[in-house]
């Protein structure tokens, strides 16, 4: 990687401004491009792509790992990147990655991954973005596949460009790198977790309800990202920020939803 062009890289995630993975994936990249650190103040995980509308957002100027200098923000994942391109860096990066979330982000977890908002955040400003994470498991965790993986995807990433609006989704297995099967480009799966609640009363004899741990769900397609990552590939999911089903535009066409300016319909 040594002859690769030196890229402005921002670093962010919703784990909070001194979780391991960030910082591992930041010693990966030191040597090689200019990094910003930009991320929530304490953990902010499964808070989807909320922003903060109704407070005022802090920016701390914090060390984290080997006292390196970054940004600590009282917001959510969607907000640092917002505050970081609109007024903390002197300029535009080239590429946000956000991560290693310790724990994959696949299938239906893309709606409420903190992880996952901050790249598409990224992406909707048209700067190139990936999300990345590592399966649960452990300890310890692999961090180091993960951020060796991404150090080596960020040039091609650079080269290559992805298109307007789009970003990478990247899973990779909890192993060491060497027990890695490969890398694939996947599809983001539907299938549903087992999920319940926890019913309980409190010392007032009022209910309340803790959501339960999530069980593995049942993978109905070979090449959906979860599916993948649980035979030890590296899952490459491009996501389109862009939600319109395409597909089913012309079929609603037929429901005589679309009227004129004088209420009759088009069809």
């Amino acid at each position: 990687m040594c002859n690769q062009k030196q890229l402005k890289i921002l670093l962010t995630n919703d784990d909070g401004f001194h979780a391991e993975g960030l910082w591992e994936l930041y010693n990966a990249l030191a040597a090689f491009h200019r990094l910003w650190v930009v991320a929530p103040d304490r953990e902010r995980s499964a808070v989807g792509h909320g922003i903060t509308l109704h407070q005022p957002l802090r920016a701390t100027l914090s060390r984290g790992n080997a006292n390196k200098k970054g940004w600590a923000v009282s917001g959510t994942p969607a907000d640092c990147v917002k505050l970081a391109i609109n007024e903390l860096l002197p300029q535009q990066p080239d590429m946000i990655i956000s991560g290693i979330n310790p724990g994959a982000n696949v299938g239906v977890d893309l709606n409420y991954s903190g992880t996952v908002a901050a790249a598409k955040e990224a992406a909707l400003y048209g700067v190139p973005a990936v999300a990345v994470s590592i399966q649960n498991g452990g300890p310890p965790a692999h961090y180091s596949s993960a951020a060796g993986f991404i150090a080596n995807l960020i040039p091609i990433i650079y080269v290559k460009k992805l298109p307007p609006g789009t970003f990478l989704n990247v899973n990779v297995p909890n192993i060491p790198e060497h027990q890695i099967a490969g890398a694939r480009l996947t599809r983001q799966g539907i299938d549903q977790y087992g999920e319940s609640f926890e019913k309980r009363r409190d010392p007032r004899n009022r209910f309340y309800y803790w959501q339960s741990a999530k069980t593995q769900p049942l993978y109905h397609h070979p090449d959906v990202d979860g599916a993948l990552l649980e035979a030890n590939y590296i899952s490459i999911t491009p996501v389109r920020c862009d939600m319109t089903d395409f597909d089913s535009l012309g079929e609603l066409k037929t429901w005589g939803l679309e009227k004129d300016e004088d209420g009759a319909h088009f069809n």
